[in-house]
């Protein structure tokens, strides 16, 4: 392994940028070009990173390659949304058999009851769904559908928590949907509870992640967990677990994991086969609000939320690619990994850490316990970009932000070539990783 010279973090990111400048000259050309029609070149904000991101020509398999020619193992898995890898072949005969009976039919398809009868029988809370077009979208949905069963207004969410791209609550964010929030504590069990009781008569929800996904990977207690499904009955709040990322985790989602059971769950990202894709859904009684039969049924619109390809490829995904067994042997996998690669940090005494649950997994660079994203915030940021350029040098594709998020396309030759990089980072930054 090549032992890096004893230079700052700093120098040691400027360098990694240039080269990294000098081996993505189409893409670079590709950013400038979209500077001009859209701000900053950019239409998804967690995309763009300094000097400017890469820009990709195809997926195939477990791989991505850029428009400059260099290949990547893909080990973000579109931020957990690719668990099938690339233009798997059971997604792609589902989307062309649907393409072949026309996209927009305008009225209810033979996809629809299938679909949601894979779901249903997948998450414990799920009696019945109700399907959307982004994980954003089912939250908003799973909170309005809350404030009108309870008929109160305030929602709580945890401090830097995050559920799509109107909720997104860390300092500085100002774009949020205008509800009335009540911030909880993640994994605070003693702080969290005298909020709840504190706003009990007034809060409709309690809305989190049994795992936080972007914001590194870090699980909630059961503790914590039970806290809230017990103080939810209690006071007659809705608890919403939003496993748009962490229904991964399991057969049965987090949820099904740990044993903590919502009132209402949100979903997205993977469960679409890799279309636009939300849902949300809960117990018969409290989806019956929506039963268009009824004459106070509460309005769900939405053009596309039972589009024939999202459908199609839905199904595909939940019953051929992420089936029961194939959702046990990935997370088991990710475990195994997990371990791996902590043990390396471990071996070579450098503050960097993974955490995470089964295929889902984060990057710290810090010692010490992560708990909360308060403990994440004392990371180095700066060497977990180096790691981030490091690693695509190397071929593999992560979040600039250090998560990464397995798919069932990768093949232990690409586990141990990933370990074999962190490695190699872990060696040669050694005098940076303090």
């Amino acid at each position: 392994m090549n032992v890096t010279r004893n230079i700052t973090l700093d120098a040691a990111i400027a360098d990694a940028k240039r080269d990294y400048t000098d081996r993505h000259a189409a893409s670079l050309a590709n950013h400038q070009r979209a500077l001009g029609p859209m701000p900053g070149g950019n239409t998804r904000s967690v995309l763009f990173y300094d000097p400017f991101p890469l820009t990709f020509a195809r997926g195939e398999g477990a791989y991505l390659y850029d428009i400059d020619g260099n290949r990547y193992a893909d080990f973000l898995g579109e931020y957990t949304a690719g668990i099938a890898g690339h233009s798997h072949p059971a997604i792609r005969r589902a989307i062309i058999e649907a393409l072949d009976g026309g996209i927009n039919l305008g009225g209810h398809n033979t996809y629809e009851p299938r679909f949601a009868e894979a779901v249903t029988a997948r998450f414990p809370s799920m009696e019945q769904v109700r399907f959307a077009n982004s994980g954003t979208e089912a939250n908003i949905l799973a909170i309005s559908t809350a404030r009108a069963k309870t008929g109160r207004a305030k929602v709580m969410v945890m401090r830097n928590g995050y559920h799509g791209a109107v909720f997104t609550f860390s300092p500085g964010v100002n774009i949020n949907a205008p509800y009335d929030y009540v911030y909880g504590t993640y994994n605070d069990v003693a702080a969290t509870a005298a909020e709840i009781a504190a706003h009990a008569a007034d809060l409709a929800c309690i809305i989190l992640e049994p795992m936080l996904g972007g914001g590194g990977c870090i699980a909630a207690s059961r503790e914590f967990l039970q806290m809230l499904r017990d103080a939810a009955t209690k006071h007659g709040i809705v608890l919403i677990f939003d496993e748009v990322m962490t229904s991964r985790l399991s057969p049965g989602g987090l949820q099904a994991k740990v044993g903590v059971i919502p009132d209402m769950t949100t979903l997205g990202k993977y469960v679409g086969g890799g279309m636009s894709f939300g849902a949300f859904g809960g117990g018969a009684e409290l989806m019956a609000l929506f039963d268009p039969r009824r004459a106070d049924a509460l309005p769900h619109a939405g053009t596309f939320n039972n589009n024939v390809l999202t459908m199609a490829a839905g199904h595909a995904a939940l019953t051929e690619v992420y089936t029961p067994e194939a959702a046990a042997q990935l997370n088991a996998t990710g475990e195994k990994l997990r371990a791996r690669l902590n043990m390396i940090c471990e071996r070579h005494g450098v503050a960097m850490q993974f955490t995470g649950i089964g295929s889902m997994m984060a990057v710290h660079m810090l010692r010490g316990a992560v708990k909360s994203p308060a403990d994440a915030a004392r990371g180095n940021m700066a060497a977990k970009e180096l790691l981030f350029f490091d690693l695509l040098k190397a071929g593999f594709w992560i979040a600039r932000r250090g998560m990464m998020a397995l798919n069932v396309m990768l093949s232990q030759g690409d586990y141990d070539g990933f370990a074999d990089a962190v490695e190699e980072f872990a060696v040669s930054r050694k005098a940076l990783l303090n």
